[in-house]
């Protein structure tokens, strides 16, 4: 594939790659809250996808999100990521920043990335390649990709490595990749923009039992240094990583709290875990 072939891939996705963007600026976290969602609502020809939703993320946590197919989750992070518009509520990102006001990529320089259930990676390139082009196409894209790496630089990609568990693949094709590796491999892309929140709508799908556990470690390692919001329906995956869960049902939160106590809870057990009790 050549330079040129490779950049209009790259521009040609549909997400918005936080990496495409300067430096995120500083976030104001001194009450210890990262992300505000308040009184959120968004219909679709009458639908309530979300109902006054109201949710707070820690800086710094890992926090699970479940709920049945249509409880709003991936809405939720819609409306978050600047794809979907909200009918009404506000979104902060720190105590200053108002999302709402922000498109897709004015998003992604903040410092937001999201990772999709299906894996993005450039295929016909090394595992080196995909980290390597997260890191040059920060600036001008069709100069940097034939730009020798700074020893910084390469000193991120050694780390990225091995955060994500592909130091002995890193010369591998990322289409030959098992689907548990190319999900890493994604997730290592968006971590070279060293972002402040992460979305990741259900990493664990279709997963080997040894990959998902090792999906579990690496998200539990990234919390604390990022914050980490997990769209999950594998609840024993869920309860490996998560401290807090919140529960959506019908675009609202419907519980928060431990596994077990959102678990035990009697509305949770009635609409969405009762089969499991």
């Amino acid at each position: 594939m050549s330079t040129l072939d490779t950049a209009r891939e790259i521009f040609d996705r549909e997400h918005v790659w936080p990496f495409l963007m300067p430096k995120a600026p500083e976030i104001d976290v001194s009450k210890q809250v990262l992300l505000y969602v308040e009184g959120l609502s968004l219909s679709f020809d009458g639908f309530k996808a979300l109902n006054d939703l109201n949710l707070y993320i820690n800086d710094g946590e890992l926090r699970c999100l479940i709920g049945a197919n249509g409880a709003g989750k991936t809405t939720l992070m819609d409306v978050i990521t600047g794809k979907t518009r909200c009918d009404s509520g506000t979104v902060y990102f720190g105590q200053t920043i108002n999302l709402l006001e922000k498109d897709e990529a004015e998003i992604a320089q903040l410092g937001i990335g999201r990772k999709f259930q299906k894996p993005t990676v450039f295929e016909a390139h090394t595992v080196m390649d995909n980290l390597e082009l997260a890191l040059k196409a920060s600036k001008q894209i069709l100069f940097n990709l034939t730009a020798r790496l700074t020893p910084a630089q390469v000193v991120r990609i050694e780390e990225v490595l091995e955060i994500v568990g592909l130091k002995e693949q890193r010369f591998m094709l990322a289409g030959a990749l098992s689907h548990g590796q190319k999900q890493w491999l994604e997730i290592g892309m968006l971590l070279m923009s060293n972002p402040r929140l992460l979305l990741v709508d259900e990493p664990v799908a279709g997963m080997t039992a040894q990959e998902t556990e090792r999906t579990a470690e690496l998200l539990t390692s990234l919390a604390g240094d990022h914050t980490v919001i997990v769209v999950e329906h594998d609840m024993e995956f869920v309860r490996s990583i998560a401290r807090t869960v919140t529960v959506l049902h019908q675009g609202s939160v419907l519980a928060e709290g431990t596994m077990d106590q959102v678990q035990n809870h009697p509305d949770v057990i009635e609409v969405y875990l009762g089969e499991e009790h």
